[in-house]
């Protein structure tokens, strides 16, 4: 079976969402500031996601940890998706809806910055965090695609990719993701 027909065809539909993203490159910049000022103001940048979101979490606070290009102190940055005593205890007690929420009740405060990872925006999990972190006044910020669903509106910034194929947008929030981690290295 020849698949080149449908390796084109991807590549198309990717570099096209690609060059649809340039919109968003202010929205990004504000982002990435806003993760430079929490860090210089003694904050730190959570996140979460499920599933494919969820790694990207772990990928991107990996980054800023560690280092993404620039050797430099690390960071402070939590995926809220690793512990898996939390996750399991908080989700059997109240419920999976609630296993980021509590995290961000426990550990965010107002200077913090908080990104939410979730292709459709409608993770119930993600959006009650998001509710969460709002009250406590850290920013807000969504990676999203489509029309950005439940955190349209919810976000302080909601990053929606111009795409309503989850492989174009998870193929986008990671791109975003090394942007922000670039920013955040430049200062």
């Amino acid at each position: 079976m020849d698949y080149i027909d449908y390796l084109k065809g991807e590549h198309a539909a990717h570099t096209a969402m690609f060059d649809a993203l340039e919109p968003l490159f202010p929205q990004i910049s504000v982002v990435g500031i806003a993760m430079q000022n929490s860090v210089k103001a003694g904050g730190k940048i959570l996140l979460m996601g499920n599933g494919g979101s969820a790694a990207d979490s772990q990928h991107i606070a990996a980054e800023i940890v560690g280092r993404f290009k620039k050797e430099r102190k690390g960071m402070p940055a939590i995926a809220l998706t690793t512990d898996t005593a939390i996750l399991t205890s908080v989700g059997n007690d109240y419920g999976y809806d609630y296993i980021f929420t509590r995290q961000v009740e426990a550990l965010c405060q107002p200077n913090d910055v908080v990104i939410g990872i979730t292709t459709s925006g409608n993770s119930a999990n993600v959006v009650n965090a998001m509710e969460a972190a709002r009250i406590i006044g850290a920013t807000t910020v969504g990676l999203t695609g489509g029309s950005g669903g439940k955190l349209n509106g919810l976000c302080d910034h909601n990053l929606m990719m111009p795409s309503n194929v989850t492989a174009r947008i998870q193929e986008a929030h990671i791109f975003v993701g090394h942007c922000l981690c670039e920013i955040l290295e430049s200062d």
